[in-house]
């Protein structure tokens, strides 16, 4: 028989101070090992998998790895660079890279043209740039770790090669169409997206951390109770978002939980003991329940980095939208969780939202009259037109979920006025989804006792970005004409003013980026950098926004 064969990965998710974690799929069943530590692969609809905890390591080290399976060195290929494991414990600061929103299409053209001159064209991929720079530059330079804010893969929006499978596989006039139909089309998708060679080496030496957004499942996924319920009522629905929850705990949800928590994940544990027998029964019960009982699944995570704390909310899957006039966008449940871990005592507080919560005031505003109009504030025929803008210009973030909206805007206040331990120096937001980036800083009464900086940053896309016509569309929105008009409209329809105040002190960029986060001590500074069509030979990283949050 031949040897066994590694699909895609290694991926290293969780580093801590003494353990890791790293993520392989392979074509059949076998026994991965990493570092002398051994684990057998598990078994989904014909797919195996392993998710291997490294234990024993030392802190602030870095140690190479390979990849063996069923003994034999699978990864990395003769002359070809391997992994490093990187542990956490030194004092040299720490830097966060992150982004959302990649569509994995080809590099070379037409597909690195911009889409005015060629529709198929998305320009040259940051993630791209940021793994070439990382392979000229020792380690030392790296970022210490990857946020992927969404849209890691699009279900809905597929290359032409994963079209020519669909079309090789299944009628694609019918059901699905050209779009992923069910767990088997998501592994292409996964394949495509973290085979690439470009990253493949970068994902193995950078730890990352990852939520779904939308495009993982369906433009516009959840975005109200009409648009549930039109989706439900589709014969092709079921299989996709069966498909896309259980695709999503395998290849993304997994590696986001530290080993403690694999250790007491009842499922996991059922599903790694299972070996070759299909796991697929288990985890589509799962799903299924993840897909009716959303108050009492949990996608969000924490992770601690050294003095820093990242708490990642899941703002797609987790809302409440059955009543279109009462909607949230975190359930009870959820909304405990965070507060149980959105406290001081850290020198930075991160909280990562894939939809961003400040927006530009326009935006804000419109977004804010739709809500209320939908609801009910202008009757029900405007409340049938709003559904119908919502979905149209997709007004569904923090600020169509107003009493959310507040609510997020509340905790942070608790946690910069030390009602929750110590204020941290910094409360950054990280977020994506909105194809252009920028850093909002926030400003709360004086009367509300917050002592920490407290901005919004947001970087997308990695790699999707909007043509000509579309740029000049969210430029006028960003205006202060379309922020005055927004502002009257909302105010018609009663929606009150928000509690805090921010501001753009840059103007947003609309190119492919990823921006860095660098933390040192009670210092912060973010850092936003763009791709140019010039450099498709060879890409490279343009600094965009070099600014600095708090001194210290």
């Amino acid at each position: 028989m031949a040897a066994c064969t590694l699909l895609l990965g290694p991926l290293l998710r969780h580093v801590g101070e003494t353990d890791a974690t790293v993520w392989v799929e392979t074509d059949r069943p076998c026994t991965v090992e990493v570092l002398g530590q051994t684990e057998t692969t598990f078994t989904v609809a014909g797919h195996h998998y392993a998710l291997l905890v490294l234990d024993g390591l030392e802190p602030a080290s870095a140690t190479a790895y390979d990849v063996r399976l069923d003994g034999a060195v699978a990864w990395p290929a003769e002359g070809e660079p391997g992994g490093l494991i990187r542990t956490l414990g030194g004092d040299g600061g720490f830097t966060l890279a992150f982004g959302s929103c990649r569509v994995s299409l080809p590099h070379e053209e037409p597909y690195t043209l911009t889409k005015d001159e060629d529709p198929a064209g998305r320009e040259v991929d940051a993630l791209v740039a940021l793994g070439r720079r990382m392979g000229g530059q020792p380690p030392g330079r790296w970022p210490d770790a990857l946020l992927l804010v969404g849209d890691q893969v699009y279900a809905d929006e597929v290359s032409p090669a994963i079209a020519e499978r669909i079309a090789a596989r299944r009628d694609p006039t019918v059901g699905a169409g050209e779009e992923v139909a069910d767990f088997e089309e998501y592994t292409w998708l996964y394949r495509e997206a973290w085979g690439d060679p470009a990253l493949r080496w970068m994902l193995s030496v950078l730890p990352t951390s990852m939520i779904f957004d939308d495009h993982d499942v369906h433009d516009d996924w959840n975005t109200s109770g009409t648009w549930e319920r039109q989706m439900r009522a589709t014969d092709w629905w079921e299989d996709r978002i069966i498909g896309a929850y259980v695709s999503y705990w395998i290849y993304q949800h997994l590696g986001n939980l530290a080993p403690a928590d694999l250790r007491e994940h009842d499922l996991f544990q059922r599903v790694r003991a299972m070996g070759d027998e299909d796991a697929w029964p288990e985890l589509r019960r799962y799903a299924c329940e993840a897909r009716d009982e959303v108050a009492g699944t949990r996608w969000s995570f924490v992770r601690d980095f050294g003095t820093a704390r990242m708490v990642v909310l899941d703002s797609r899957a987790g809302r409440i939208i059955a009543d279109d006039t009462q909607r949230q966008m975190l359930s009870d449940e959820q909304w405990a969780w965070a507060a149980e871990h959105l406290t001081g005592d850290v020198d930075h507080l991160l909280v990562a939202t894939t939809l961003p919560l400040f927006l530009a005031p326009g935006l804000h505003a419109l977004e804010g009259w739709n809500e209320a109009v939908c609801a009910g504030a202008w009757g029900r025929g405007a409340a049938w037109a709003g559904e119908k803008i919502r979905q149209a210009l997709d007004l569904e973030h923090w600020a169509a979920f107003r009493s959310s909206f507040d609510h997020l805007v509340d905790e942070l206040r608790a946690v910069g006025a030390g009602e929750r331990g110590a204020p941290p120096a910094s409360i950054v937001l990280l977020s994506g989804d909105v194809h252009h980036a920028y850093l909002a800083e926030v400003g709360y009464p004086r009367a509300a006792g917050v002592q920490s900086a407290v901005v919004q940053a947001v970087c997308s896309p990695v790699r999707n970005p909007l043509d000509h016509r579309e740029r000049r569309m969210l430029r006028g929105a960003l205006s202060t004409s379309a922020s005055i008009a927004a502002g009257t409209l909302a105010r018609l329809a009663g929606v009150r003013e928000p509690a805090v105040r921010w501001r753009f002190p840059e103007a947003p960029t609309f190119d492919n980026q990823i921006a860095s986060l660098s933390l040192r001590g009670r210092a912060a500074r973010l850092t936003i950098e763009k791709t140019s069509v010039e450099d498709r030979a060879a890409p490279r990283l343009h600094c965009s926004l070099d600014r600095i949050i708090t001194g210290g």
